[in-house]
This record gives structure tokens, C-alpha cells and sequence, in this order.
């Protein structure tokens, strides 16, 4: 039955009576906030986004006032204390508007903050951050453009962005998509896997090629310093030789690790 313009199905009157449903719909905001829903991302991925933020930020030095580093969308915060072991004498703040995440996070870091990218924006100055790491966060925003907006303002000029995400055009997906397979990574339903390998559902919206997400963290106020490639803990564990040499070329590798300075 086609609906009509004004939202009643055809053939009935607009004035019948429509059923209400046993159960409300969830909508992001309760699929986000289930506690089942995972928010934490590999240990590689993680170690080779903080060994960049290092290089990128230099030590701590003896007398000078910390960098402060965001990791917003911090999740479980796992991400967040691996990091801080490599970015040893900065402060690393935990972000998330989850506060089911927050609880997970807060044994782990010695700051977590309630924050959000939409609406009244993060909860932090102008120019007031150092560095943010930007986690696995973008592929599930329904306003990518408005995030980044926000990243921009935290952050001081010339500060440091470490954004991560899934590839659309990772090395497998390619062999998949020529095979009419729904590409990893991606998902049709908030409920379950159709299509696809794999059985969990995590939420992702949107996916970008290394190509899509260069131009769009450059139009976004970035300066793109370099795009890199990290594994994925979730291929089988005979493929991950293989997944760990695609990283050398990160236009098909797994995950996409872009480091980019704001202007």
C-alpha cells in the first residue's frame, strides 16, 4: 500500500484511526546508549593514531603547560588509555555524550567530560584544545559537516585533528562489491546484518574512500598532513597478513587514519 503526500495510507480516510505500536521505535540516541552497542575499536588502530598524534605533538617538556588532547567520542575510553601511554605528559580528556560510555571510561582516564557535537556544541572555549582525536566517530554521525564545524572551533590554530574511520574501499570490500556482496563496514538495518559477513550491528551511516575523506576534512577548514592505514581487528585471522601489508597503501587498507592541522 503506497502512502499518500500527507503521510495516511492510500485508500483509507485521514480520519481513520491509526494503531499505535506496541513499542516505540529507538531511534540513534537508544541504539547508541544500549550498553551492547560496542564503543571501542582495535588496539592497533589505536596504537598507530596515538604514535602519530606523538610525533605530530612532540614530548612534554619540563615547565610548560601540558598539550590538552579531546578524544571525542571516547567510548569505553580504551582507545583514549592507550594513547595516553604514548602521549605521555599531555592530558587527555574523554568526551561522550553516552553516559553509559562515560561510567566504562572514567576507571580509565583521570577526565571525562559530557559533551556533545550537535546543539549547543561541546562544552569547551574557542581555540582551547591542542589536538583531537576523532576515533571511529564520523562513520556514524547523521551531520558529519556540523561535527567537524565544532572540531574546528575546539581547536587552537594550527592544532592537531586525528580522525578515523572504516574504508568503503578496503581491499576485501572491492573483491565483495564485484561479487554483489554488501561491503564490510556497512549496514542497511539498525536491527540486523543482511547482506553481508559479519552479525553485529555497530550503526555505521556513512563511509568514505581515502579519496572522499581527504576532500572532506580539507573542505571542512584542515590542512591534510598525511593519510595512513591501519588494520582491522575483525578480519579472520588468516587474511591479517595480508590485512596488515594493505596498510602500506592506505587507499585499501582496512581503516583510514587521517592526521590534519586546522587553518
Amino acid at each position: 500500500m503506497t502512502p499518500s503526500p500527507n503521510g495516511s495510507a492510500a485508500g483509507k480516510s485521514p480520519e481513520a484511526p491509526v494503531p499505535s505500536p506496541t513499542r516505540p521505535v529507538p531511534g540513534l540516541r537508544d541504539f547508541y546508549e544500549d550498553p551492547t552497542v560496542p564503543v571501542a575499536s582495535g588496539e592497533a588502530r589505536s596504537l598507530r593514531q596515538a604514535r602519530m598524534l606523538a610525533d605530530a605533538l612532540g614530548p612534554a617538556v619540563p615547565g610548560s603547560p601540558a598539550a590538552t588532547v579531546l578524544d571525542v567520542g571516547c567510548g569505553d575510553g580504551s582507545a583514549a588509555a592507550i594513547a595516553a601511554r604514548v602521549l605521555n605528559g599531555h592530558r587527555i580528556v574523554g568526551v561522550d555524550w553516552s553516559q553509559d560510555a562515560l561510567r566504562r571510561a572514567a576507571p580509565r582516564l583521570s577526565q571525562v567530560v559530557r559533551g556533545e557535537l550537535t546543539g549547543g556544541g561541546l562544552p569547551f572555549a574557542s581555540g582551547s584544545a591542542d589536538a583531537v582525536l576523532f576515533s571511529e566517530v564520523v562513520e556514524h554521525l547523521v551531520d558529519p559537516d556540523s561535527a567537524l564545524d565544532e572540531l574546528h572551533r575546539v581547536l587552537r590554530p594550527g592544532g592537531h585533528l586525528m580522525l578515523s574511520t572504516p574504508n568503503l574501499a578496503a581491499w576485501y570490500n572491492r573483491g565483495l562489491l564485484l561479487a554483489g556482496v554488501q561491503p564490510v563496514f556497512s549496514e542497511v538495518s539498525l536491527r540486523r546484518i543482511h547482506g553481508r559477513p559479519g552479525s553485529q550491528v555497530v550503526g555505521h551511516l556513512r563511509l568514505y574512500t581515502a579519496r572522499a575523506l581527504r576532500e572532506f576534512v580539507a573542505a571542512s577548514g584542515f590542512e591534510v598532513v598525511t593519510v595512513a592505514g591501519a588494520p582491522f581487528h575483525g578480519v579472520p585471522r588468516p587474511l591479517r597478513p595480508l590485512d596488515r601489508l594493505a596498510c602500506r597503501l592506505p587507499s585499501l587498507a582496512s581503516i583510514l587514519l587521517v592526521h590534519a592541522r586546522k587553518v
